[in-house]
């Protein structure tokens, strides 16, 4: 059997009919107020029995079940995101979201928003949203740069002219020299 790459989004939609010995004893309570729904869950890993998902600060870990694989749009519950506004018939505003759901009648994402404490009842799509968080990632070996070479022999800082040094070197002087007179 292969394993699906993780992360990834999905739905369970409806309920296993294997009662709830699919999900972790641990977990039931949770889990249970979590679905049959339309909540798009990020299933993040697979310990070898369970997988693990999250939503939002919510995490959970059944046993493999049929779930409604969707398409992730590159946003998460947390993510900071800007309004676009339209006209007079939108406002722009920056939110953050707080629930993501798939809509089967219209086979696409939709995201509910928060100003603050403030919920925002209208559902926003992907193209009525715009990233603010920052999920850009750094990979290791794209990191490792070689230290520079110097070119000829290296000139001692405080052996320049005065008009060439900086302030900070002037005042770095100064302070030597009450030490050593001083």
């Amino acid at each position: 059997m292969q394993w699906p790459i993780l992360p990834d989004y999905g739905c369970i939609v409806r309920w296993p009919q294997d009662g709830v010995e699919f999900i972790h004893p641990d977990d039931r309570e949770v889990a249970l107020r979590c679905f049959p729904s339309e909540r798009v869950f990020r299933r993040e890993e697979f310990d070898g029995e369970y997988y693990h998902y999250r939503y939002g600060e919510v995490t959970f870990r059944l046993k493999p079940v049929m779930w409604l694989k969707v398409k992730e749009e590159g946003f998460d519950i947390g993510d900071q995101v800007e309004t676009v506004g339209l006209g007079f018939e939108r406002d722009r505003f920056v939110a953050q979201i707080w629930g993501i759901y798939y809509l089967r009648r219209k086979g696409r994402l939709v995201y509910r928003l928060r100003r603050g404490d403030q919920e925002i009842p209208q559902l926003y799509t992907a193209d009525e949203i715009k990233q603010l968080t920052d999920k850009s990632k750094v990979d290791p070996r794209e990191g490792v740069h070689p230290a520079p070479k110097w070119v000829g022999e290296t000139q001692d800082l405080l052996s320049l002219p005065d008009e060439l040094r900086s302030d900070e070197l002037k005042s770095d002087d100064s302070r030597t020299e009450d030490v050593a007179g001083g």
